[in-house]
């Protein structure tokens, strides 16, 4: 398990400032995930072990429309476990193209969990994966792994605190699913995905954002979440509670996992 670490927080290392907000001296949190996966003759619970990992700029301040066209998370977790998708680890086992009816269904237009609600506000499903991507390396292995679809999700709480990107890239196989992954890190310069910006907030993404992606088989899942203008948040913890909101608008996924469970795809 990765342990989260501070590597250029601007309160870090100032008489102990920024030790409550990174959640490296906190139990490692254990979310269950409510989604069923099914497969076989039974069904079981996607435990979903949240480890945060922090690779960290420093953040916070302002922004314009320029820095947001090619806007990266301040702090960025991947997942490369895959656990429970292995059917369709491969395109061939789930060859039907993301719709916006199962993307954008009516379960997802209000995302709630625990004290959070958000609302979708904007929403985008492209073919063109160039064009929801910016960095030459990203877009490389977008096209070298067969990259087909991408659905984007801007989300909005009602007192337009909190603003959530929800992104899933659909990919020839796992392997290529795992190496956007890698490519997300800022740390290789590769690229990132491009936000939407809905109405009525900030330009979401030069301020304070933390990101959190997933493989889930041929799919990379990718949430991205800000206190709305790119405030600092009291604790990072505060973001991953976003997150597994935001997340739920996966749900279409685990649907895709059952019927290819069932022979359909």
């Amino acid at each position: 398990m990765i342990e989260a670490r501070d590597t250029g927080s601007p309160a870090a290392g100032r008489d102990g400032a920024g030790k409550d907000f990174w959640p490296e001296d906190k139990p490692r949190r254990n979310v269950p995930n409510p989604k069923l996966l099914y497969g076989g003759a039974a069904a079981v619970v996607a435990v979903v072990v949240i480890a945060v990992v922090a690779v960290v700029v420093l953040g916070g301040g302002g922004g314009d429309d320029k820095a947001a066209e090619k806007a990266m998370p301040t702090a960025y977790t991947p997942d490369f476990s895959g656990d429970g998708f292995a059917k369709i680890a491969q395109r061939t086992a789930d060859s039907r193209p993301i719709t916006e009816g199962e993307a954008f269904s009516a379960d997802s237009k209000t995302l709630k969990q625990g004290k959070y609600t958000l609302t979708l506000a904007a929403s985008d499903l492209t073919s063109d994966c160039k064009s929801a991507s910016w960095g030459a390396r990203l877009q490389g292995d977008l096209a070298k792994y067969g990259c087909s679809q991408v659905v984007r999700a801007a989300y909005v709480s009602p007192d337009k605190k909190y603003v959530g990107q929800f992104m899933v890239v659909n990919l020839a196989s796992q392997d290529g699913s795992a190496q956007v992954l890698r490519d997300l890190d800022r740390a290789t310069g590769a690229g990132w995905l491009t936000p939407l910006q809905p109405k009525g907030v900030a330009t979401f993404g030069p301020g304070f954002t933390a990101a959190y992606a997933s493989v889930y088989g041929h799919y990379a899942m990718v949430t991205w979440v800000e206190r709305a203008g790119g405030a600092r948040p009291d604790s990072l913890n505060e973001m991953i509670d976003v997150s597994l909101v935001v997340e739920n608008a996966g749900d279409f996924l685990y649907q895709r996992l059952d019927l290819a469970g069932n022979g359909a795809s």
